[in-house]
């Protein structure tokens, strides 16, 4: 098996691990910051337990070592723990996951800010049809019964949060930031431990948040082991699948229709990304 193959399995694989996330929210009946509290608890615990037992308290040596890029990273990889579920709570999931899929526009802005890399000439392009097709979700959520501007408020903050969690985790390439994973879930669990008594819906609905988070701790190793065999054009085309697959599983399962604007919104930004993309790797501008 040569290593491009194996980061496509791994990484494919990691995807569809993540596409039932969405249902998971949606099948829990509870608060919403409980769903978060045991999302965070659960799949932060099965991430921590693989690191002890696969490295031990050395892997976490190196994020001691990251600074403020570190600590930024996992401040805002643990806030979209819950503006996750409080988008699926507020909106339909094809608008999340449709707005999840601009998280490289605003990595490419914030490398643009931060780091001072410029932007291609076809990201501008790519930039521009992207908000047109913001823009048609966000005008159609006034006329659906299952989307809300509040929702896709949420789901543009999580977009945000974690392309700049990649920005800065960017600027200390040479440590691995996985053990910043737990902390980041384990610690904004606890926070909401803090307010939340979680201990009455896990009773009643716990076989749906041992495995929501489950899912969410194989997905979360595997989409960080898989990209380390492709591309970035590869990487971001194979992600753009929860895109298209979280919905439609949703509407088959709990007979969510998108509405005609989420669909045609959602579809001009992930083809938009879909050649972009592709211009990319033709480029052979690859990262």
């Amino acid at each position: 098996m040569t290593d491009h193959f194996k980061g496509l399995l791994i990484t494919t694989c990691g995807v569809l691990l993540v596409v039932p996330d969405s249902l998971f929210v949606r099948l829990i009946d509870a608060d919403p910051m409980v769903t978060a509290f045991w999302r965070g608890i659960i799949a932060g615990g099965f991430i921590l337990f693989g690191l002890l037992l696969f490295q031990g308290l050395s892997g976490f040596k190196g994020i001691l070592k990251s600074g403020n890029p570190g600590l930024i990273y996992t401040f805002l990889i643990g806030s979209t723990a819950p503006a996750f579920v409080l988008a699926v709570t507020n909106t339909s999931v094809a608008n999340v996951v449709f707005i999840f899929a601009t998280i490289p526009i605003f990595a490419s802005i914030f490398s643009l800010v931060f780091l001072k890399e410029p932007i291609r000439r076809n990201m501008v392009v790519t930039i521009f049809f992207v908000l047109i097709g913001l823009g048609v979700i966000a005008y159609g959520s006034g006329y659906s019964e299952v989307a809300s501007w509040e929702g896709d408020l949420w789901a543009l903050y999580v977009s945000v949060a974690f392309a700049g969690a990649l920005t800065a985790v960017r600027q200390v390439k040479g440590i691995s930031m996985i053990p910043a994973i737990p902390i980041a879930y384990i610690g904004s669990a606890v926070l909401i431990g803090l307010f939340y008594l979680p201990l009455q819906e896990f009773k009643q609905d716990w076989y749906l948040f041992l495995g929501h988070g489950a899912f969410i701790a194989g997905a979360t190793c595997l989409l960080t082991l898989g990209p380390r065999f492709l591309s970035s054009p590869e990487v971001s085309l194979l992600i753009l699948l929860e895109s298209v697959l979280a919905p439609i599983l949703v509407w088959f399962f709990l007979g969510e229709y998108p509405g005609e604007w989420a669909i045609f919104g959602g579809t001009l930004v992930i083809l938009t990304l879909i050649v972009s993309n592709i211009m990319l790797s033709f480029s052979g501008e690859r990262q």
